[in-house]
């Protein structure tokens, strides 16, 4: 599997997001196992999953900062109204 691009990842839901850290997750889990036992042929995955994984959050992140980010402006304009 390739190494997931940004805008990809930015096209996606929230659900979509929240799924592919889980299925990533549960992938680098494999991944661990298999180094662990001697089995692990793709080592490079590794690295991928563990990048991909950070885009996933940062992305998730990003917009959890821009959701808070308007919810302070609406709040600061409300109390700009009423005094």
């Amino acid at each position: 599997m390739a190494q997931t691009k940004i805008a990809d990842v930015r096209a996606k839901t929230p659900d979509e997001l929240q799924e592919m850290l889980v299925d990533l997750r549960k992938e680098q889990f494999n991944l661990r196992f298999q180094r662990a036992t001697g089995q692990l042929e793709a080592t490079g995955r590794i690295k991928q999953v563990r990048r991909d994984i950070a885009r996933a959050k940062t992305i998730m992140a990003e917009r959890a900062r821009a959701q808070a980010g308007n919810s302070d402006r609406r709040a600061e304009g409300a109390t700009a109204n009423q005094a």
